[in-house]
């Protein structure tokens, strides 16, 4: 058993080639083997948001505060509340973030395929954020 203490891991700022906007990253626990999955708190500030990507294992996101969207690729922008769980299937292109107004919090899981847990892609435009 391991209990990773509140704080004992510094916070990140989300890096501008895989966010818009100001995000910030706190790491819950690193993918420890034979385990796969990895978990991170993501707050995003009103506006911010990530760019398109897609997990080779699919992605859970579970809102914990504010107010969000996200979008698959070809779908409409969907809020999450606090409270909501998000399952990603795998392969499925997407971007997630804050509202225009409302910044959002949640807990972000996804397991690793090769050593690799996201592929990032193309940043979203004004235009589609604010579809």
């Amino acid at each position: 058993m391991r209990i990773a203490r509140a704080g004992s891991q510094p916070s990140a700022k989300g890096p501008a080639e895989y966010f818009t906007g100001s995000v910030r990253i706190d790491p819950l626990f690193p993918a420890t083997a034979p385990s796969r999955m990895s978990g991170g708190s993501v707050t995003f500030e009103p506006g911010a948001r990530s760019v398109w990507h897609t997990h080779p294992v699919g992605q859970v996101l579970a809102v914990t505060a504010g107010l969000g969207w996200i979008q698959r690729d070809g779908g409409p922008v969907e809020e999450m509340r606090p409270g909501d769980v998000i399952w990603i299937a795998p392969g499925v292109k997407h971007w997630h973030g804050a509202a225009a107004t409302t910044g959002v919090t949640h807990i972000a899981l996804q397991e690793q395929a090769d050593g690799r847990a996201v592929n990032w892609m193309e940043a979203v435009t004004d235009e589609q954020y604010h579809r």
